[in-house]
């Protein structure tokens, strides 16, 4: 005779997936509606943060492709960003190989950045800090892990 608790059906186990997936998805709206807000305070707009956020950790320069890609902003969204930040000598588009575009900083967008971005981050691991090493680890590693999962199955769409 086992002493093992008795495993949920699939029904069940679905329910409880459901749930979890729910109570996932309204942390991840959360997290936006905390950067948004972070980005208002800041003086920012929503694009301008994501595309600044987004090149300040690829480093002060990176393919324009990249920041696109990894910013989760759409194209039209990000041109009328890219060219408004432009304007403000906040950054500037230069041509690499062939088509490729590297978008960088300038000395005033670094200034910007610093402002704003930096001290984001700076709040991110604030945030943290009282975690131990184990608990980031565990973080992080299940959070790409349910991504790439989640990514895959999103390519089967």
């Amino acid at each position: 005779m086992s002493n093992n608790p008795p495993q949920p059906n699939n029904s069940e186990k679905i329910q409880h997936l459901r749930e979890l997936n729910k109570r996932l998805n309204l942390l991840l709206f959360e997290t936006d509606a905390v950067y948004h807000e972070a980005a208002k305070r800041l003086g920012l707009a929503n694009s301008d943060m994501k595309i600044l956020y987004t090149l300040c950790h690829l480093g002060q320069q990176a393919p324009l492709a990249d920041v696109i890609r990894l910013s989760g902003i759409n194209k039209q969204t990000i041109n009328s960003a890219l060219r408004k930040l432009e304007k403000q000598d906040i950054l500037y588009l230069q041509n690499a190989n062939g088509r490729r575009k590297l978008l960088c900083l300038t000395s005033l967008g670094q200034q910007l950045v610093e402002k704003t971005v930096l001290r984001l981050i700076e709040l991110e691991n604030e945030a943290m800090l009282n975690w131990t090493d184990q608990e980031t680890d565990l973080y992080i590693e299940l959070t790409q892990r349910f991504f790439q999962d989640f990514k895959a199955k999103i390519q089967k769409l």
